[in-house]
């Protein structure tokens, strides 16, 4: 049928399949084909775990052996145990000519990208939108949380789309009010404080931060989550980690405001075991208080 959504998932897998090289014997011109060069990109500056490797390119322990001793055999690689007396652990580290071949990776990996950007003439930021939804859905196990400065630029970016998402949401909130720096961003760093963001394979896609609130009290703050990454559970996942985080620094319990306007937001909270209490903060732009003991 021509609107078979099998048909039309597999025609999908074919388009990327080709426009990504996948089957080329010579991947991006290199020498070796896709699998080899993905094995290579994803060794660390410091080097990575063969457990992590396998884990992260879902391969089968044999398949990335075999990859790995091909780029031994060229140079690219070495492979020892992680530490004396464990061999059960292993890493990966790239020799100089390793680095060297990650970086025209990196640099013709981008001239593909582009020329593929230059050909989305038509509604590009529209496909570019949907290329962020399938990645994010088809990474969904494999988004990270972890703990960020409020001052680096992804927490920045973050930050400023939060700020997008209250003017669109809220009457009277203006975009104009995000402030640089931002007079906040002390109290969101430890020891009393916390700001966390999600990573989609090297993309941030969501974040939350806390701030100290009175005796061995936390405030939670600017929770947002990409559009391209929402219903697929993280942020229940992001409130669940700032919750380990304030428990981590000694916080007994916690306290959040929102606007009747984020009515996903209030959802989540409801559902995640917060109840609503009384204003403490002035009503406009905030409609709904909620606590919740940790």
């Amino acid at each position: 049928m021509m609107f078979d959504p099998i048909a039309r998932v597999r025609r999908f897998n074919r388009a990327v399949t080709a426009a990504a090289g996948a089957l080329d014997t010579s991947f991006l011109g290199r020498g070796r084909p896709l699998g080899s060069a993905r094995v290579l990109w994803s060794i660390g500056t410091d080097g990575t775990d063969i457990a992590d490797l396998r884990a992260v390119l879902r391969l089968d322990a044999g398949l990335l052996s075999r990859l790995l001793r091909g780029l031994e055999a060229e140079g690219l690689v070495t492979t020892a145990q992680l530490s004396k007396g464990d061999r059960r652990h292993r890493i990966a580290r790239l020799t100089d000519a390793g680095h060297a071949e990650k970086r025209a990776y990196d640099r013709l990996n981008d001239a593909m990208a582009s020329d593929m950007l230059s050909r989305l003439t038509r509604n590009q930021g529209d496909l570019i939108a949907a290329m962020d939804l399938i990645a994010n859905a088809l990474n969904r196990d494999r988004i990270v949380i972890s703990a960020d400065d409020p001052g680096t630029s992804a927490a920045k970016a973050c930050l400023s789309a939060y700020f997008d998402l209250l003017a669109a949401r809220i009457p009277g909130v203006s975009k104009s009010h995000v402030p640089d720096p931002d007079p906040e961003a002390s109290a969101f760093r430890p020891p009393h404080g916390a700001f966390l963001l999600a990573w989609s394979d090297g993309v941030p896609v969501g974040c939350v931060c806390l701030k100290p609130a009175g005796d061995h009290g936390g405030e939670v703050k600017r929770l947002w989550i990409d559009a391209s990454a929402r219903g697929l559970g993280l942020g229940r996942r992001m409130m669940g980690a700032i919750e380990d985080a304030a428990r981590a620094l000694g916080h007994r319990h916690l306290r959040l405001d929102t606007n009747e306007g984020l009515t996903e937001a209030i959802a989540l909270y409801r559902a995640t075991g917060w109840h609503e209490i009384a204003p403490f903060t002035p009503r406009g732009p905030a409609t709904h208080w909620f606590g919740k003991a940790l």
